[in-house]
């Protein structure tokens, strides 16, 4: 895959920090910036280490090096902006977390989109429990699980799209290295532990038929955060790629008037 570029769009003096997932790229999230960005917001979208690169440059990262991105970017968005808002889609939603439950109420709102707690969408693969054992073998850096249809995406021409992007390595990585998926889980266990210490408006964003983690994500996250604003919206014509699926503009306006009202505060 050919290096991704981060995103970095100018405006006002609210920021948000929006965050990939796992194997994915900041491409995924081109369109919501572009959307946050018109209606005023500075937007960055980093590239989380080891991806955009290589499979091989992906699986010697660790979630910490996924957390290194992300803190980075908060810290430069937080010197010259009132302030910082952030949003994630999958792994980038439970990054977000982790962030808000570090930086408590100086993450201004946080936008949880997709979340992934755990591999336990309707298209998971029956043998995702082997995960960590795989890891402990000398097989974990070679072991990987094949993207599949529908790559998330309910939208028929869309999901073309993207598995044209996959097969050429445009957009994402179209496999899933079994040290990668092992580290989604620990970072996960890390959000769990620290959840209850997140007390900024949250935004809960999820698809019902979200073909990689269940609506069960969600609610785990609307019951363990302390946050005393939560908005949970559940979506009915979307798979997990919400940022990119039928309902896409929907979750662009929610997005946009959540944030707007977490900086009148």
């Amino acid at each position: 895959m050919t290096s991704q570029p981060a995103i970095d769009l100018p405006g006002g003096e609210n920021a948000v920090l929006l965050i990939h997932g796992l194997t994915g790229t900041p491409f995924e999230l081109k369109n919501l910036a572009q959307k946050l960005n018109k209606a005023g917001f500075t937007v960055k979208v980093p590239c989380l280490a080891g991806h955009g690169t290589t499979f091989k440059a992906l699986t010697k990262t660790r979630w910490q090096d996924w957390y290194k991105t992300v803190t980075d970017a908060y810290a430069e968005l937080k010197k010259d902006h009132a302030s910082v808002s952030a949003g994630g889609l999958c792994m980038g939603a439970v990054l977000a977390l982790l962030l808000a439950s570090e930086e408590e109420t100086r993450v201004n709102g946080i936008a949880l989109m997709s979340t992934t707690l755990a591999f336990d969408g309707w298209a998971t693969p029956w043998y995702r429990f082997l995960i960590d054992i795989v890891y402990y073998t000398p097989f974990r850096n070679i072991a990987y699980h094949s993207e599949k249809e529908p790559f998330g995406i309910k939208n028929e021409r869309l999901r073309k799209q993207v598995a044209k992007g996959l097969k050429e390595n445009t957009i994402g990585y179209s496999r899933f290295p079994c040290t990668a998926m092992h580290e989604l889980l620990r970072l996960s266990e890390a959000a769990k532990k620290a959840m209850h210490k997140v007390t900024t408006p949250a935004l809960i964003i999820h698809a019902l038929e979200d073909d990689t983690a269940s609506v069960r994500n969600a609610e785990y996250v609307e019951q363990h955060i302390s946050s005393a604003k939560k908005i949970k919206i559940l979506l009915d014509d979307s798979y997990h790629m919400v940022t990119m699926d039928n309902q896409r503009a929907q979750v662009a306006d929610e997005l946009i008037h959540f944030l707007q009202e977490a900086n009148r505060r």
